[in-house]
């Protein structure tokens, strides 16, 4: 063979690879640029995921202290209705006790005025009170 059929077949392999390797780069660029696109697509759905939750969790957030306000609110009006029930309890406890303090000094002037007069025919229990009529022996179940 001659040497300039060599080169030829030389120069034409070369330009065979050269343009093989441009192809494969191309190829490689292409696959770069589509790897980077799905990159940014799934990014862009992160970022949407993320704006998605951030909103949800907001929104629960803002539930959540509306809950707390609201049962903060019922326990400080079940607080005041407890004080205002407390009191009036106390005020009726000292009303009675003055109800029963007054009742026990007419007792004692009753007593003075006209002995025997206050217990009904002489006879009180220990506590003050008149006695209770006994019906006996067999109670309500007799036959």
């Amino acid at each position: 063979m001659d040497t300039w059929v060599i080169v030829l077949i030389v120069v034409v392999a070369l330009v065979l690879l050269a343009l093989l390797g441009l192809a494969l780069a191309k190829r490689s660029r292409v696959a770069g640029a589509r790897r980077r696109e799905q990159q940014r697509a799934q990014a862009r759905e992160h970022l949407e995921e993320a704006r998605l939750r951030g909103a949800q969790a907001e929104k629960e957030q803002a539930l959540a202290e509306e809950q707390a306000a609201r049962a903060r609110r019922e326990r400080a009006e079940v607080e005041e209705r407890t004080r205002l029930a407390e009191q009036e309890a106390r005020q009726r406890a000292a009303s009675a006790q003055e109800h029963a303090s007054a009742a026990e000094r007419l007792r004692a002037e009753a007593e003075k005025v006209a002995p025997g007069l206050a217990d009904g025919h002489g006879t009180r229990n220990a506590d003050g009170r008149a006695p209770v009529a006994d019906d006996g022996p067999g109670g309500a179940t007799r036959r």
